[in-house]
């Protein structure tokens, strides 16, 4: 296995600061100083506590207590080796890395399948891309298609490589067996069918797409990992899904539709305050938007937004605009979406048409350009006036059980808020629509939750509520142990720490806690090989559980306290452990002994005093300020 030199790992860490690297997966806002936080890319939170600091160049959550540096990070959002994340960071921003002496660069077979099948897509997209280009009868024909057909221009087919499909071609499949993919990579790529047990060749590689539009899909980092394929004239009549208009990738190791929104890899960078995010029902309709300069247009991949989706896109904004078609379907969808918004802690609006029932974000753009966004967005509804609507069209000719009806569909509804303020203001708007008086609805209202409550007390645990969860750090995390108080003072205070290096007796700490084992291994590399400096720390942590310890005790800035005092006191605490128990024991030899001039008595005596001399003399750091 290759190994990368250990200068080549420093450089590339000094080389590449985290922010840059971090903002790619999270949207990060100015804490202070040198500080960033944003929301934790690793578990689902409403309120920010996830924390970035350039100059110590580590990443740490308060809440689910995930930490580490660059490459940790790329490791944890990528799912790379240690070897691939220090890679594809080094690629990404143009450093070299060298390798260790005859170990050489990573061959292809040690590469990870994640990385092989990223690299697949890179190079069908490249292929699909070439074909509609291509001076062919076919590639003007789909040329002639994007612009005559679908009204977009080719520099907009440029912007986003479309591509096309060959309907009978081989080369694809030819092209990547001679770049040495694994028969796993291909096999699980999801750009072929492949019979189980047939060896991997150009012939058994049978294309899933032929004949058929082809539109990337990205992760929000903007790396190729699926296709959407748009049915054409030119679909083959023996395709098995000919009769589909849309075709998608399956799941692979790099695509989980689930967990990805088209177009937000670029609409995050344009979603601010007082611009949305704008989420339509499909590619083409997000394409559109795009081209007539509405630029935080995003669609779910299939039917149905989920869960992992809205988590997603609440890390980069909080507000969201609801476009779907005017029809039946659309606003059963959009009705589908509300309570998942409210509990991923989205700010929700609902962009209508009015009087073009069967009008479409697509055609509404096309034919009127940017100026239509204007006009919906006078027009839209907030979150409860757009239910209420759609689940009650004419409340004001509506009778008691109707209202009584929908006021109870409407609760299930708002208690996915988390927020009791936005419940209450939510019940509030839902008596005015209804002309139900505020009281009585709230009244309704908290029953709603106490029987919800009651349902939830005797449920049977789930899988997901009975999983550990990591407990949160206090701030003060550094006055738990002496150990990790003297840990926490060797991290911010280089010349205490070579101070401590030189005179604290290893045997004195207590290796059996997790601080202990790290503050015995920092005074270790100072004393021996050096201090290296703060920046390298992460090259002595070991595991996930010392990472987030450092990065916790990195992000509490020292105050103005007598820190050479503080260790003084910790290294007295760590001497009185160590001594007083050994000090116990030979007064209680001695008392058993007596006077009779044993030899192992004056020994013991001798013991004593010197232990009794120590702990009335111990060590004591000098370190100028």
């Amino acid at each position: 296995m290759p190994v990368i030199k250990a200068s080549s790992l420093r450089d590339l860490k000094l080389r590449v600061n985290i922010h840059d690297v971090v903002a790619r997966t999270v949207a990060l806002k100015k804490a202070g100083g040198n500080r960033f936080k944003g929301l934790c890319p690793f578990h689902a939170e409403k309120t920010p506590s996830f924390h970035v600091s350039t100059d110590k160049g580590f990443y740490k959550c308060f809440g689910c207590g995930k930490a580490g540096d660059i490459l940790t990070f790329v490791m944890e959002t990528e799912g790379l080796q240690f070897t691939e994340a220090a890679e594809t960071l080094a690629k990404r921003f143009g450093v070299e890395l060298e390798f260790e002496a005859g170990s050489g660069g990573p061959t292809r077979e040690e590469r990870s399948l994640r990385q092989e099948i990223f690299d697949i897509h890179d190079l069908a997209a490249d292929f699909y891309r070439q074909a509609f280009l291509a001076a062919t009868t076919h590639g003007a024909w789909i040329r002639d298609y994007w612009v005559k057909n679908r009204k977009f221009t080719l520099e907009l087919a440029d912007e986003f490589k479309i591509g096309f499909a060959p309907v009978e071609d081989r080369a694809l499949a030819d092209a990547l067996i001679k770049k040495h993919f694994t028969d796993d990579a291909l096999r699980q790529c999801g750009l072929f069918f492949v019979r189980d047990g047939a060896a991997i060749t150009a012939a058994t590689l049978r294309p899933r797409f032929r004949g058929r539009l082809m539109i990337p899909i990205r992760d929000h980092q903007n790396r190729v990992v699926a296709f959407t394929a748009r049915q054409l004239e030119l679909t083959p009549q023996d395709d098995p899904a000919r009769e589909a208009k849309y075709v998608n990738s399956p799941e692979t190791p790099i695509f989980t539709k689930s967990n990805l929104l088209f177009n937000l890899d670029r609409a995050r960078s344009h979603a601010t305050d007082g611009h949305p995010f704008v989420l339509v029902e499909g590619q083409l309709d997000a394409l559109r938007c795009w081209s007539v300069g509405l630029k935080t247009a995003i669609a779910p991949q299939g039917t149905s937004i989920t869960d992992g989706q809205l988590l997603l896109l609440r890390r980069y904004h909080p507000q969201v605009e609801c476009f779907f078609d005017s029809d039946s379907a659309g606003q059963k969808a959009a009705l589908r979406f509300l309570p998942m918004a409210l509990k991923a802690g989205l700010e929700v609006r609902f962009l209508m048409l009015a009087g073009a029932e069967k009008l479409d974000p697509d055609l509404l753009f096309l034919e009127r350009g940017l100026d239509a966004y204007a006009v919906v967005k006078k027009q839209s509804l907030g979150a409860m006036e757009f239910a209420v609507r759609s689940l009650l069209p004419n409340p004001l000719t509506a009778g008691a059980e109707q209202k009584a009806r929908t006021a109870q569909a409407l609760f299930e509804i708002v208690a996915q808020a988390e927020s009791d303020v936005a419940r209450s203001g939510f019940v509030s708007e839902i008596a005015q629509l209804l002309r139900i008086p505020p009281a009585a609805l709230e009244r309704d209202f908290r029953a709603v939750l106490a029987r919800q409550a009651g349902a939830a007390r005797y449920a049977p645990p789930t899988a997901e509520s009975s999983a550990t969860v990591a407990p949160r750090i206090s701030a003060d995390a550094h006055t738990r142990g002496v150990e990790e108080h003297l840990l926490y003072l060797c991290l911010h205070h280089e010349p205490l720490l070579l101070a401590m290096a030189a005179q604290l007796p290893h045997d004195w700490i207590d290796t059996s806690t997790l601080a202990g084992r790290l503050l015995d291994r920092v005074l270790a590399e100072a004393q021996h090989n050096g201090w290296p400096g703060r920046e390298h720390l992460d090259q002595l942590l070991e595991t996930q559980e010392e990472k987030a310890l450092a990065a916790t005790l990195l992000f509490e800035p020292p105050g103005d306290e007598d820190l050479v005092k503080f260790a003084n006191d910790g290294i007295r605490a760590l001497q009185r452990r160590h001594h007083e128990p050994r000090l116990r024991q030979i007064e209680l030899e001695i008392a058993s002994q007596g006077t009779n001039g044993d030899p192992h008595l004056f020994s013991l005596l001798k013991q004593r005093a010197e232990i009794i001399r120590q702990l009335q003399n111990p060590p004591r750091l000098q370190v100028a300020s």
